[in-house]
């Protein structure tokens, strides 16, 4: 499933520098040690574990990869233990109109529906080409943003102060063919984070998302994001699923929380490794 996956407005849209400069991307490695945040509903769930592992490279000029791994262990006592491994392995053009996926899964070690497929997308309509899990072609009219894209649209929109984004977003998951009406909410730029107190829920809340009060992370502007993700359609629906997350400038996230309705996961980023910058285009 992917993902797919944030400088002060304040200051820069005074000066119009916000609109000048360019969303860069960090090429990175995270990863996310999952835990139960939430559970409720009729198949609660006791207890979860898991990790996320995702793995950013390229450029504005070669396009992005991304390889994202997600294994998540949920227990319930009326279900039994449930294992999931997702595998999604992306590239997206550079223009953000050309996207190649493939996504793998194992439930309990036993393999389940692949999707392999390429995507087109312009102003007018998106194209999908499918391989798998079998051939075929479809079409989504108006303009639906890959993931990379979107993610770029969400910093830039953060940049100028709005507080919404509505657009359709298509990521390849489940059977390839879901085009995914997306709302997110975007709060004030927040300030660095800080070290606290090494006691009680201050050295807990100290060790959550550690890799991001060091280094030039530390001091880097970030948004907190509500992003909630809808089968496309119209009137009042209730989101698939709802993502929560902090949005730093560079694309890293963190505070990172997954809502799947009927139980919700908390992502503590424990590793974060810089990979090799990317380069700006030449003219």
């Amino acid at each position: 499933m992917r993902l797919s996956r944030a400088t002060a407005c304040f200051i820069l849209c005074a000066t119009g520098a916000a609109a000048a400069e360019p969303v860069r991307l960090a090429s990175h490695r995270a990863v996310y040690d999952l835990s139960l945040a939430q559970s409720g509903g009729t198949r609660a769930v006791e207890s979860a574990r898991g990790r996320i592992v995702i793995e950013f490279s390229g450029d504005a000029c070669k396009g992005y990869n991304m390889q994202t791994r997600q294994v998540t262990v949920l227990e319930s006592g009326e279900t039994g233990s449930r294992t999931s491994d997702l595998r999604n392995t992306t590239f997206e053009g550079a223009d953000g109109h050309s996207y190649r996926f493939k996504v793998a899964t194992l439930l309990n070690g036993t393999p389940g529906q692949s999707v392999d497929g390429t995507a087109e997308t312009s102003a007018e309509a998106l194209k999908v080409r499918l391989k798998e899990p079998k051939r075929e072609t479809f079409e989504a009219k108006g303009e639906v943003l890959f993931p990379t894209a979107h993610m770029r649209r969400l910093i830039e929109a953060a940049r100028e102060g709005r507080t919404t984004l509505s657009v359709k977003v298509y990521d390849g998951t489940d059977d390839g063919r879901k085009v995914y009406d997306t709302l997110a909410v975007i709060g004030h730029a927040a300030p660095a984070r800080q070290e606290t107190a090494e006691t009680g829920a201050a050295k807990a809340e100290a060790e959550r998302d550690k890799p991001l009060r060091e280094g030039d992370m530390a001091g880097m502007t970030h948004w907190p994001v509500t992003l909630s993700y809808f089968t496309a359609g119209a009137g009042e629906r209730t989101p698939i699923y709802v993502l929560t997350f902090d949005l730093y400038e560079n694309g890293v996230s963190g505070n990172l929380r997954l809502d799947y309705g009927e139980f919700a996961v908390a992502g503590n980023l424990t590793r974060l490794e810089k990979l090799p910058a990317a380069t700006d285009c030449k003219s």
